[in-house]
């Protein structure tokens, strides 16, 4: 997946601009960008159209979603595990046409990650609140 050039910047494996930063910060020191997601190989956790909030410069855990800058362009893949080069990163859905992860490029040095994505905002989660039926007497 990378990145295309809007306010909501499309993470696809095919564009080849970079994220758009906002202008507020978060807390000291950090700062906040959004991208969405196109494509298929983080499905299905993150599906195309999805948007996301991503704090750059954020430190990374196995298992967090992140991303990191290639040659080719941004893309968003899950944090699989930190090797002597860097990190080594995923895609969950590996079947997906046109994916491309670790396994084709190698662990991505530390310095390439641009930051861990911390929420999707985009769309809402539906919650479904529990409403009593009321009986008619």
């Amino acid at each position: 997946m990378r990145a295309s050039g809007s306010f909501l910047n499309a993470v696809t494996a095919l564009s080849k601009t970079d994220l758009t930063r906002l202008r507020k910060p978060c807390v000291e020191g950090d700062v906040l960008t959004t991208v969405r997601v196109v494509g298929d190989s983080m499905l299905p956790v993150l599906r195309p159209g999805d948007c996301l909030l991503v704090r750059r410069g954020a430190p990374v855990r196995e298992g967090d979603l992140v991303v990191a800058r290639r040659p080719h362009g941004l893309i968003v893949k899950r944090a699989f595990r930190r090797t002597g080069e860097g990190w080594w990163l995923e895609s969950d859905n590996q079947r997906a046409p046109g994916r491309r992860d670790s396994w084709d490029f190698g662990s991505v040095p530390e310095s390439e990650i641009v930051g861990r994505v911390v929420l999707r905002y985009w769309p809402r989660i539906a919650f479904r609140l529990a409403v009593p039926r009321l009986r008619a007497r």
